[in-house]
Formats: structure tokens, C-alpha cells, sequence
């Protein structure tokens, strides 16, 4: 496969599931039932896991974007007969708004292709492959007929595919022939012209067909949706394109039913083109929650991030000794054990490609903190303070307390051996820190004391077990001399100020060891840039007081998505090539709270000496 494919893909998004579409008018993913669920397209892994594509017979330029603040794609062909536009959308439920979207989503694909100019001849291939393309549908074709609704009187045909525990119906308004396990049409579209796709998802057994809403009236109702949402959310700090963007991205990976959100909308995308670190992101991760929360709080989104607190407190439950869940399912599950899709090639040949993900099993201590303080920005919603939510917090303050002192499988998730990784120790501090500030409010004067004996503790041990004296940094475990960028969460949490010597040294360290043009990676032999990293960066830098050389390390970075405004997990440092799980919700959360910290930042006086500073590293 073309090692280009990650970053030519669009994003498509109903609130229960995502699509992707690539330049070539090409629908290579969709897992319709819910994002963690079988595909029903898979090209993106396999050339033989499935496609619905509709493109230009002759050769073809593009130039593609998204409706104004939604998630519906339209991608313009040019081609040397004429120009065509393919508009793409995942149905809402009919005239649900704002908050509301989502919610009951039909499990509708829709595709209207429109003549702009002159007649250009089009080709569609529809090739569903259930089961993560291990099944074969029987495909079922008949013409309905003439549809009168429809200008020029245009015969409409219908597709059934059934296999297994799913049914898809396509209803296209051209002819199309049914062969083996696919489906083909060649037509012509003419200036003014509009051709409407409406492709239907409903489980087998269910007692009821897949739903088959007209394609312009899907479209339409998705652009007047994501618009209601967005009119509710007006953010006016630095970079506001680029943070609403990525707030719709991330409203646009939501669970809508539970308000989780997932990682990614994909699994098994490589970390490196040919390599085997390809994991499922399709889930939720705790560790992601508290940033999570961050980003839609600066993005003027509060009532999403209500919703966020409500679903982590519901899926961990009572909580005791034992470790604490670090990630869930989006209707909260913990089993997500993980088994390989052998038949799958992988994408570039990378494999194993991975179902679930077995680093539900890990001990991440660093969940602690992401909970209290995401529940520290969120104190004036959580008061008065319902009683299973503080004892839910007091519990993960009181395990912080004993668990700091044992090693983990860190935010990396490192599946060789636990250490005593310093962002996890940094993390049990914020645990405690905001357990301490919450007092009386979280526990009686005794808890609260012992919570502030044991934060002090944490602090003492990464100050002097965190710090390296030769590499004049604070390193990613404790008595190691290895750089780690996650020990740039120091100042972003509070643990140290940005401009702390030792902090200022690090900075620069971690800068000059793992960065190359913009990008950081986590660590030394890490493939690629990690986006958040590089835009914990920026915050740092922002902190620090040095804003200019923040903001052009911002721009620099938010630069390097896909033309659509994109993100994946990681960036090669030297070809830009995109790489791992897309789009990922992660990035898009850096991108946000990149520009809160710069905009905050405009707001503060600058630091004494950071002028100094900040010139002296040009």
C-alpha cells in the first residue's frame, strides 16, 4: 500500500462510529455499529478488506475540504472533461441539535455526487467485506425503478448485503451490476447534474432493515447539526480556526451515548512503516481524561466535559486496593483482551493487526492524577459533591498514597518491564496535591494531613531521584540517565514552574536530544515525533515566558496536519509522513491546550531573565 495513505484520509463522524475517506474518493474504513466494532471496509489494512469508492474514470486533480464548522466532507474532481463534487457525510438522527447530536444516529453512509462542469464520465466500486474482511457478503440487486421525486426521473437501484450478524442496503440512483461479493456502475455526470448514495447498516437479527434516508436530506442535516454544535461553543483565544477544528475532531470521536471519547478512530496504523507497535486506539483511555477535559474547557465546550467526568466516575465503579482500570470500552467495559487479525496484511505490510488491546491489564499509576484533576477543574460542577463521587476520589487519593512507591508500566504503556517511571510518580503528586486542596470538601482533617505528608514525599523522591546531574535533566525514571518527554507534564500540572532551573535545563535538554524540526519525540529510539509531546512543548515554552518562541513552534507544528486539518499519532522527523492511529484525539487535545497556554500567557506579565533566556538559545 501506498505509504502516503494515513494522512490522504478525511473523517467522517455520526457520534457512535467514524468513516474515512481518502483523496481518490475512496470510503477505506467504517466500522458502523460503533467505533470498536468489525469493519465493514478495511481497505486501509488490507487491499481485500473492503472499499466503496466513487471517483472519475479519466485522471483527476483534487482539492477537498469540510463544510464550514462540521464534519462533512465534500471533495471537488477536476478532470479535462469537467470538474465533479462528491459530498460526504454520516447521518444524524433528523433534526436532533447542539448537544444533542449523535445521540441516535440511524448508521447511514451518504454520498451525492454533483456535475459542476461539462460531462465527466464516473466510476463506482462498492466491495463490502464484513468481519474485518473476513467474510464475503451475498450481494442482492434490483432496480426500483423510476424515483419521480428526482429531476430528469432517475432510475434508482438497490443493493442487499447480509453476512453473518450484519446487513448493509445501498441505494444508488444509476444502474449498478452485482458480481462476486461487489458491486460496479459507470456514469455520467453533466453541469447541474446530482446523483444521490445512501448506504444503510442494521444487525441481522434485529427485525428490521437498514434505514435508507434520502442522501441530500442526510447531508443536509448533518451540516445544519455539526453547525448547531458548534454555534454553541465559541472560543475566542489565540489560533481559533485550528482550536475549533480540533474541538469538532474531538467532538467528532465522542461516544455519543456514554460521552466517552476514544483514542483514535482506528487500529493497528503504524508507529513505523513496516514495524510491529500497531495497537487498537479505540478505546478510552484514563490518561487521557484530565487533558481531555482541559482541551474542551478551553475550547468552550463545559457541558462536554461535564458529561466526560459523569462517564469515567460511572465506569471505575467502587474502587479498593487493587490497581485501577486504565481504560475502558465506550460503554465503559474493562475485558478488552487482544487477539490478532492474521488474514489482514496490515497497512504498508506492518504487522500484527490488532482487536482489542491488552493494556487494560497494566498498572498505570498515573491515572490517579488525571481523575482529581480533572475533578479540580471541575470542582464547581461537583459541588454539593454526590457521595459515590468522593468516595470514588478519596479512594484513588488513598491508593496515591501507597502507590507511588511502586513501579508501573508508565503512559507509554511499555510491555517489556515496570520501572519507576518520574511522569508517574509526578502523577500520583497531582493526586494528592488535589486532594489536598479540596480539604474538608474530600475528607476529614486526618485523611487530608496524611494526603499532604505522602504529596510531600512524592516531591522530595523525584527531586532527587528524577534529577540527572550530568545530562542536567530530569529523565524518564527514577537512577536513569534515559531522556523521557514526559517529564514536561512537570510544570504543566504544577509540580515545578516552567522557569525552575533545573525545569529550564530540562527543557532544553529534551529539546535538543529528541526534537528535529518542531517535532520531539518520547524518547531515544522512538520512531517518530509525537505530536503532544511537541506541543507540551509550546506550553512549556509558554510558561517559561518565552511566548514568541512558543507561538512559532505552535504555528510550526499546527502546519504539518493534513489538508483538512488532521492529525495522527506520531510525524516522521525527516519525510513529514503521518504515521499511527487516525485521526487521534490526543493531538487534536495538544493542539487545544497548546493554545489555552499561549493565550493565558498573553495575559501574564513576562518572567524576569526570560527575555535573556529565550536569546540566548537562538
Amino acid at each position: 500500500m501506498d505509504s502516503g495513505r494515513i494522512s490522504e484520509h478525511g473523517f467522517l463522524a455520526d457520534g457512535r462510529s467514524a468513516a474515512l475517506v481518502d483523496r481518490a474518493g475512496s470510503v477505506n474504513w467504517w466500522c458502523p455499529e460503533r467505533f470498536d466494532a468489525p469493519s465493514v471496509f478495511g481497505r486501509i489494512l488490507d487491499d481485500d478488506a473492503g472499499h466503496w469508492s466513487i471517483r472519475p474514470v479519466d485522471a483527476f486533480s483534487v482539492d477537498r475540504s469540510y463544510l464550514d464548522d462540521t464534519l462533512v466532507l465534500r471533495t471537488v474532481f477536476t478532470t479535462r472533461h469537467g470538474a465533479v463534487a462528491v459530498t460526504d457525510a454520516l447521518a444524524l438522527a433528523p433534526d436532533v441539535r447542539g448537544h444533542e447530536i449523535g445521540l441516535r444516529s440511524p448508521g447511514v453512509l451518504a454520498r451525492v455526487v454533483e456535475g459542476l462542469s461539462g460531462e465527466v464520465p464516473m466510476r463506482l466500486h462498492y466491495r463490502p467485506r464484513f468481519e474485518y474482511g473476513r467474510v464475503t457478503a451475498y450481494l442482492v440487486g434490483r432496480d426500483e425503478g423510476v424515483d419521480r421525486h428526482v429531476a430528469g426521473a432517475v432510475g434508482v437501484a438497490r443493493i442487499d448485503a447480509t453476512a453473518g450478524a450484519a446487513r448493509l442496503t445501498l441505494r444508488g440512483e444509476v444502474p449498478m451490476t452485482c458480481g462476486e461479493g461487489e458491486a460496479t456502475a459507470e456514469f455520467t455526470v453533466s453541469a447541474g447534474q446530482r446523483y444521490r448514495f445512501s448506504l444503510g447498516y442494521a444487525p441481522t437479527y434485529d427485525g428490521g432493515p437498514p434505514p435508507m434516508p434520502d442522501a441530500g436530506q442526510v447531508v443536509a442535516n448533518a451540516t445544519a447539526g455539526w453547525r448547531s454544535w458548534a454555534g454553541l461553543h465559541d472560543y475566542r483565544g489565540r489560533y481559533r480556526d485550528q482550536v475549533r477544528r480540533s474541538a469538532m475532531v474531538v467532538q467528532g470521536m465522542t461516544y455519543q451515548p456514554s460521552g466517552a471519547v476514544v483514542a483514535a478512530a482506528t487500529t493497528s496504523l503504524p508507529e513505523q512503516l513496516g514495524g510491529d507497535r500497531n495497537y487498537d486506539y479505540r478505546f478510552v483511555w484514563v490518561r487521557d481524561f484530565s487533558l481531555t477535559l482541559q482541551a474542551l474547557w478551553r475550547a468552550a465546550c463545559p457541558d462536554e466535559a461535564n458529561r466526560q467526568f459523569s462517564w469515567v466516575a460511572r465506569a471505575m465503579g467502587r474502587i479498593g486496593d487493587e490497581p485501577v482500570p486504565i481504560m475502558y470500552g465506550v460503554q465503559g467495559e474493562r475485558d478488552l483482551t487482544e487477539h490478532r487479525l492474521d488474514h489482514l496484511r496490515g497497512y504498508a505490510d506492518s504487522q500484527p493487526v490488532l482487536v482489542g488491546n491488552d493494556a487494560w491489564r497494566q498498572r498505570q499509576t498515573d491515572v490517579l492524577g488525571e481523575v482529581l484533576d480533572a475533578a479540580w477543574l471541575m470542582r464547581h460542577y461537583l459541588d454539593p459533591m454526590e457521595p459515590e463521587v468522593r468516595q470514588l476520589l478519596r479512594a484513588l487519593a488513598d491508593q496515591a498514597t501507597r502507590a507511588w512507591r511502586e513501579p508501573d508500566a508508565g503512559m507509554w504503556e511499555a510491555r517489556d518491564a515496570n520501572r519507576h517511571y518520574v511522569s508517574s510518580k509526578v502523577q500520583c503528586w497531582t493526586a494528592l496535591d488535589r486532594a489536598v486542596r479540596f480539604g474538608p470538601r474530600l475528607g476529614d482533617a486526618g485523611e487530608v494531613a496524611g494526603w499532604a505528608a505522602a504529596r510531600d514525599e512524592v516531591r522530595d523522591a523525584v527531586l532527587t531521584r528524577g534529577w540527572h546531574a550530568p545530562l542536567g535533566a530530569y529523565t524518564g525514571a527514577f537512577d536513569s540517565a534515559e531522556l523521557d518527554a514526559s517529564v514536561l507534564l512537570m510544570p504543566l500540572v504544577g509540580f515545578l514552574p516552567a522557569d525552575d532551573d533545573r525545569m529550564l535545563s530540562t527543557i532544553e535538554v529534551i529539546e535538543r536530544r529528541l526534537s528535529h524540526d518542531g517535532l520531539l519525540r518520547r524518547f531515544d529510539g522512538d520512531p517518530a515525533g509525537f505530536v503532544i509531546c511537541s506541543f507540551w512543548l509550546v506550553g512549556c515554552l509558554a510558561l517559561a515566558g518565552q511566548r514568541d518562541r512558543a507561538g512559532r513552534l505552535f504555528e510550526q507544528l499546527a502546519a504539518r496536519t493534513n489538508d483538512l486539518g488532521l492529525f495522527a499519532e506520531q510525524i516522521d522527523q525527516v519525510t513529514s509522513e503521518q504515521l499511527g492511529n487516525f485521526p487521534q484525539a490526543f493531538s487534536h487535545i495538544g493542539l487545544i491546550n497548546a493554545a489555552g497556554r499561549l493565550t493565558e500567557a498573553d495575559e501574564q506579565p513576562v518572567p524576569v531573565g526570560a527575555g535573556r533566556r529565550e536569546g540566548a538559545r537562538r
